[in-house]
């Protein structure tokens, strides 16, 4: 698999590019920027009942999750964890990860992106539910 890199994968340490305010409908729900600052981003992200995100890994920031409404499947490197509302999980640079909507209402996390590079573009998907896959 070969990688497009644009001139953001260039950008100076602690970079971010996302602002608060910003949003995004995809496929599984939505997510919203809350908050940033030098070298972090918080997200609201809502998955809809029966959705998951792509398996995916991240070159320049880790990420923690909390689980804020409902439950949730969260895999990690190939580990499945059972998480619940106040339940929280740390997910390490380059490790593959997804996150699943286990119950039947809407599930909301918050997550702590922090790392060299924010940005919707450091996103490596390996697998994905809706076609987003992108070998070149």
């Amino acid at each position: 698999m070969t990688l497009a890199l644009t001139a953001q994968a260039f950008a100076p340490s602690g970079a971010v590019t996302y602002q608060p305010g910003d949003r995004d409908r995809r496929p599984w729900g939505t997510w919203e920027v809350l908050a940033t600052g030098p070298g972090y981003t918080v997200k609201r992200i809502t998955v809809t009942p029966g959705q998951r995100l792509s398996l995916q890994y991240h070159n320049h920031r880790a990420e923690h999750w909390t689980i804020v409404s409902g439950s949730a499947d969260v895999e990690i490197d190939g580990q499945v964890l059972h998480l619940a509302q106040g339940e929280h999980v740390h997910i390490p640079l380059k490790a593959t990860h997804r996150i699943r909507n286990a119950g039947q209402d809407d599930m909301v996390f918050i997550e702590v992106q922090y790392g060299a590079l924010l940005d919707e573009n450091d996103i490596v998907r390996v697998t994905d539910d809706y076609g987003r896959c992108v070998v070149a």
